[in-house]
Protein backbone atom coordinates (compact mmCIF):
# COMPACT_ATOMS: atom_id res chain seq x y z
CA UNK A 1 0.00 0.00 0.00
CA UNK A 2 2.70 2.14 1.24
CA UNK A 3 4.39 1.72 -2.48
CA UNK A 4 1.83 2.62 -4.53
CA UNK A 5 0.65 5.43 -2.72
CA UNK A 6 4.99 6.65 -3.35
CA UNK A 7 4.65 5.65 -6.87
CA UNK A 8 1.11 7.85 -7.59
CA UNK A 9 2.54 10.60 -5.59
CA UNK A 10 5.53 10.20 -8.37
CA UNK A 11 3.52 10.29 -11.31
CA UNK A 12 1.82 13.66 -9.67
CA UNK A 13 4.55 15.10 -9.24
CA UNK A 14 5.86 14.16 -12.84
CA UNK A 15 2.35 15.54 -14.22
CA UNK A 16 2.61 19.22 -12.17
CA UNK A 17 6.31 19.33 -13.53
CA UNK A 18 5.17 18.73 -17.30
CA UNK A 19 2.46 21.48 -16.84
CA UNK A 20 4.87 24.01 -14.85
CA UNK A 21 7.15 23.65 -17.76
CA UNK A 22 4.67 23.77 -20.63
CA UNK A 23 3.01 26.85 -19.04
CA UNK A 24 6.28 28.36 -18.54
CA UNK A 25 7.65 27.46 -22.52
CA UNK A 26 3.76 29.09 -23.25
CA UNK A 27 4.43 32.59 -21.52
CA UNK A 28 7.38 32.74 -23.05
CA UNK A 29 6.25 32.11 -26.55
CA UNK A 30 3.22 34.33 -26.04
CA UNK A 31 5.71 37.09 -24.23
CA UNK A 32 8.15 36.92 -27.74
CA UNK A 33 4.84 37.15 -29.86
CA UNK A 34 4.41 40.43 -28.15
CA UNK A 35 8.01 41.55 -28.29
CA UNK A 36 7.93 40.65 -32.01
CA UNK A 37 5.01 42.34 -32.73
CA UNK A 38 6.22 45.56 -31.27
CA UNK A 39 9.18 45.77 -32.71
CA UNK A 40 7.26 44.81 -36.23
CA UNK A 41 4.88 48.00 -35.69
CA UNK A 42 8.08 50.06 -34.84
CA UNK A 43 9.63 48.93 -37.93
CA UNK A 44 6.63 49.53 -40.03
CA UNK A 45 6.34 53.37 -38.29
CA UNK A 46 9.52 53.81 -38.59
CA UNK A 47 9.51 53.08 -42.14
CA UNK A 48 6.13 55.21 -42.95
CA UNK A 49 8.01 58.05 -41.45
CA UNK A 50 11.02 57.47 -43.67
CA UNK A 51 9.50 57.00 -46.37
CA UNK A 52 7.19 60.84 -45.66
CA UNK A 53 10.78 62.19 -45.01
CA UNK A 54 12.11 61.02 -48.26
CA UNK A 55 9.39 62.08 -50.29
CA UNK A 56 9.68 65.18 -48.74
CA UNK A 57 13.05 65.40 -49.24
CA UNK A 58 13.08 64.19 -52.77
CA UNK A 59 10.61 67.01 -54.32
CA UNK A 60 12.11 69.37 -52.16
CA UNK A 61 8.78 71.71 -53.09
CA UNK A 62 6.13 72.96 -51.38
CA UNK A 63 2.69 72.29 -52.25
CA UNK A 64 0.41 74.98 -53.03
CA UNK A 65 -2.67 76.00 -52.93
CA UNK A 66 -4.82 76.06 -55.84
CA UNK A 67 -5.85 79.81 -56.56
CA UNK A 68 -6.39 79.90 -60.15
CA UNK A 69 -8.88 78.07 -62.61
CA UNK A 70 -8.05 77.52 -66.23
CA UNK A 71 -11.64 78.34 -68.17
CA UNK A 72 -12.80 77.88 -71.55
CA UNK A 73 -11.11 80.75 -73.03
CA UNK A 74 -7.75 79.76 -72.13
CA UNK A 75 -7.89 82.50 -69.27
CA UNK A 76 -8.05 82.58 -65.63
CA UNK A 77 -10.69 82.16 -62.53
CA UNK A 78 -9.40 83.19 -59.30
CA UNK A 79 -10.63 80.60 -56.63
CA UNK A 80 -12.10 81.91 -53.47
CA UNK A 81 -9.99 85.26 -52.16
CA UNK A 82 -7.37 84.91 -54.70
CA UNK A 83 -6.43 87.95 -56.98
CA UNK A 84 -9.04 88.85 -59.70
CA UNK A 85 -6.43 91.61 -60.97
CA UNK A 86 -3.79 89.31 -61.78
CA UNK A 87 -2.09 87.20 -65.26
CA UNK A 88 -0.27 84.36 -66.15
CA UNK A 89 3.41 85.29 -68.24
CA UNK A 90 4.38 82.30 -70.66
CA UNK A 91 7.50 82.25 -73.09
CA UNK A 92 7.16 79.63 -75.94
CA UNK A 93 9.92 78.29 -78.38
CA UNK A 94 12.29 78.32 -75.42
CA UNK A 95 15.48 77.55 -75.11
CA UNK A 96 16.48 79.45 -78.13
CA UNK A 97 18.54 82.35 -77.97
CA UNK A 98 16.90 84.84 -75.44
CA UNK A 99 15.56 82.52 -72.89
CA UNK A 100 17.90 82.46 -70.29
CA UNK A 101 18.35 86.03 -70.15
CA UNK A 102 14.41 86.43 -69.92
CA UNK A 103 14.33 84.44 -67.35
CA UNK A 104 17.27 86.17 -65.23
CA UNK A 105 15.42 89.83 -66.10
CA UNK A 106 12.09 87.89 -64.50
CA UNK A 107 13.66 86.73 -61.89
CA UNK A 108 14.90 90.27 -60.80
CA UNK A 109 11.60 91.41 -61.20
CA UNK A 110 10.44 88.34 -58.84
CA UNK A 111 7.44 88.05 -61.73
CA UNK A 112 6.70 83.61 -62.08
CA UNK A 113 6.50 82.07 -65.75
CA UNK A 114 5.96 79.01 -67.62
CA UNK A 115 8.79 78.03 -70.20
CA UNK A 116 7.20 76.14 -73.04
CA UNK A 117 10.16 74.17 -74.49
CA UNK A 118 10.41 72.37 -77.82
CA UNK A 119 13.06 69.18 -78.15
CA UNK A 120 14.39 70.65 -81.15
CA UNK A 121 16.11 73.23 -78.51
CA UNK A 122 17.49 70.36 -76.33
CA UNK A 123 19.88 68.22 -78.77
CA UNK A 124 22.94 69.50 -76.77
CA UNK A 125 24.09 69.87 -73.57
CA UNK A 126 24.83 73.35 -72.86
CA UNK A 127 21.21 73.73 -74.35
CA UNK A 128 20.06 71.06 -71.63
CA UNK A 129 22.22 72.63 -69.14
CA UNK A 130 20.50 76.91 -69.82
CA UNK A 131 16.86 74.61 -69.78
CA UNK A 132 18.46 73.40 -65.88
CA UNK A 133 19.28 76.92 -65.14
CA UNK A 134 15.89 77.97 -65.64
CA UNK A 135 14.18 75.48 -63.82
CA UNK A 136 16.75 76.13 -60.93
CA UNK A 137 16.00 79.62 -60.82
CA UNK A 138 12.35 78.78 -59.88
CA UNK A 139 10.96 78.75 -62.90
CA UNK A 140 7.82 75.85 -64.56
CA UNK A 141 8.58 74.02 -67.56
CA UNK A 142 6.09 73.24 -69.52
CA UNK A 143 5.74 71.00 -73.27
CA UNK A 144 5.58 72.75 -76.84
CA UNK A 145 6.34 69.67 -78.61
CA UNK A 146 9.70 68.36 -80.12
CA UNK A 147 9.44 70.17 -83.98
CA UNK A 148 6.51 72.33 -83.67
CA UNK A 149 4.84 71.03 -86.00
CA UNK A 150 0.75 71.09 -86.34
CA UNK A 151 -0.30 68.42 -84.63
CA UNK A 152 -3.75 68.20 -86.82
CA UNK A 153 -1.40 67.25 -89.42
CA UNK A 154 0.85 64.03 -88.39
CA UNK A 155 -0.36 60.77 -87.59
CA UNK A 156 -1.17 59.40 -83.89
CA UNK A 157 2.51 58.13 -83.86
CA UNK A 158 3.66 60.94 -84.86
CA UNK A 159 1.75 63.04 -82.49
CA UNK A 160 2.68 60.66 -79.69
CA UNK A 161 6.21 61.12 -80.01
CA UNK A 162 6.20 65.24 -81.02
CA UNK A 163 4.83 65.26 -77.21
CA UNK A 164 6.37 62.34 -75.28
CA UNK A 165 9.64 62.60 -76.46
CA UNK A 166 9.63 66.17 -75.00
CA UNK A 167 8.61 65.21 -71.78
CA UNK A 168 11.21 62.46 -71.29
CA UNK A 169 13.83 64.68 -72.37
CA UNK A 170 12.90 67.48 -69.88
CA UNK A 171 12.46 65.10 -66.89
CA UNK A 172 16.23 63.60 -68.00
CA UNK A 173 17.58 67.08 -67.68
CA UNK A 174 15.16 69.16 -64.64
CA UNK A 175 14.02 65.51 -62.40
CA UNK A 176 10.27 65.79 -63.49
CA UNK A 177 7.73 66.18 -66.56
CA UNK A 178 6.10 69.23 -67.40
CA UNK A 179 3.35 70.56 -65.96
CA UNK A 180 1.55 71.72 -68.91
CA UNK A 181 1.41 71.82 -72.70
CA UNK A 182 0.60 74.02 -75.07
CA UNK A 183 0.01 72.76 -78.88
CA UNK A 184 2.00 75.17 -81.63
CA UNK A 185 -0.33 77.32 -83.15
CA UNK A 186 -3.05 76.43 -80.53
CA UNK A 187 -3.91 73.11 -82.94
CA UNK A 188 -4.94 70.35 -80.75
CA UNK A 189 -6.36 67.03 -81.93
CA UNK A 190 -8.56 64.53 -79.66
CA UNK A 191 -5.71 62.31 -79.54
CA UNK A 192 -3.33 64.79 -78.85
CA UNK A 193 -5.05 65.46 -75.69
CA UNK A 194 -5.56 62.12 -74.77
CA UNK A 195 -1.80 62.07 -74.48
CA UNK A 196 -1.30 65.44 -72.92
CA UNK A 197 -3.79 63.76 -70.21
CA UNK A 198 -2.26 60.59 -69.97
CA UNK A 199 1.07 62.54 -69.13
CA UNK A 200 -0.05 64.31 -66.72
CA UNK A 201 -0.44 67.87 -67.87
CA UNK A 202 -2.44 70.45 -67.78
CA UNK A 203 -3.80 71.51 -72.17
CA UNK A 204 -3.20 75.23 -72.44
CA UNK A 205 -3.41 77.85 -74.83
CA UNK A 206 -3.89 81.71 -74.81
CA UNK A 207 -6.21 84.72 -74.54
CA UNK A 208 -3.83 87.17 -76.30
CA UNK A 209 -0.25 87.54 -78.13
CA UNK A 210 1.45 89.49 -80.47
CA UNK A 211 5.08 89.25 -81.03
CA UNK A 212 5.29 87.27 -83.89
CA UNK A 213 3.05 89.90 -85.82
CA UNK A 214 5.77 92.16 -88.12
CA UNK A 215 4.22 95.28 -86.62
CA UNK A 216 5.18 94.22 -83.47
CA UNK A 217 8.38 93.38 -84.00
CA UNK A 218 9.86 96.06 -81.82
CA UNK A 219 10.16 96.51 -78.48
CA UNK A 220 7.84 99.77 -77.91
CA UNK A 221 5.39 98.74 -79.76
CA UNK A 222 5.10 95.09 -78.05
CA UNK A 223 5.24 96.51 -74.54
CA UNK A 224 2.40 99.03 -75.87
CA UNK A 225 -0.09 96.38 -77.05
CA UNK A 226 0.90 93.68 -74.01
CA UNK A 227 0.35 96.47 -71.18
CA UNK A 228 -2.99 97.76 -73.08
CA UNK A 229 -4.18 94.42 -73.66
CA UNK A 230 -4.54 92.96 -70.40
CA UNK A 231 -7.71 92.57 -68.40
CA UNK A 232 -8.02 89.86 -65.34
CA UNK A 233 -6.99 86.52 -65.94
CA UNK A 234 -5.09 87.02 -69.29
CA UNK A 235 -2.89 84.24 -70.30
CA UNK A 236 -0.23 86.16 -72.12
CA UNK A 237 1.79 84.71 -75.44
CA UNK A 238 5.12 85.55 -75.85
CA UNK A 239 8.15 83.72 -77.38
CA UNK A 240 11.42 83.30 -77.36
CA UNK A 241 12.39 86.38 -79.49
CA UNK A 242 15.08 89.30 -79.42
CA UNK A 243 12.06 91.68 -79.28
CA UNK A 244 10.20 90.59 -76.67
CA UNK A 245 13.27 89.92 -74.70
CA UNK A 246 13.89 93.37 -75.25
CA UNK A 247 10.60 94.96 -74.33
CA UNK A 248 9.81 91.92 -71.30
CA UNK A 249 11.17 94.37 -68.37
CA UNK A 250 8.68 97.48 -69.66
CA UNK A 251 5.79 94.42 -70.35
CA UNK A 252 6.55 93.45 -66.18
CA UNK A 253 6.87 96.77 -64.71
CA UNK A 254 3.74 98.17 -67.10
CA UNK A 255 1.08 95.48 -66.09
CA UNK A 256 2.40 96.04 -62.66
CA UNK A 257 1.58 100.32 -62.84
CA UNK A 258 -1.77 99.35 -63.54
CA UNK A 259 -2.37 97.09 -60.45
CA UNK A 260 -1.69 93.48 -62.23
CA UNK A 261 -0.31 90.86 -60.17
CA UNK A 262 1.27 87.64 -61.95
CA UNK A 263 -0.41 84.27 -61.64
CA UNK A 264 2.31 81.75 -60.10
CA UNK A 265 1.55 78.78 -62.34
CA UNK A 266 1.88 75.81 -59.34
CA UNK A 267 -1.52 77.22 -57.64
CA UNK A 268 -3.15 76.69 -61.00
CA UNK A 269 -5.71 73.78 -60.43
CA UNK A 270 -5.08 70.80 -61.84
CA UNK A 271 -1.11 71.23 -61.31
CA UNK A 272 0.25 68.51 -58.74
Amino acid sequence: MRKRFIYILAVLILLLAACTQENKEELEGESERERTTVAEEQVSEDEGNKTLEEASYVEGEEIKESLYLLDASWGFQPIDDANPKAVLLTIDDAPDKYALDMAKALKELDAPAIFFVNGHYLNTDEEKAVLKEIYEMGFTIGNHTKTHASLQQLSEAEQKEEIVSVSDVVEEVIGERPKFFRAPFGQNTEYSKEIVADDGMLLMNWTYGYDWEKQYMDEEALADIMVNSAHDGANLLMHDREWTAAALKEIVEGLRAKGYGFIDPETIQGVE
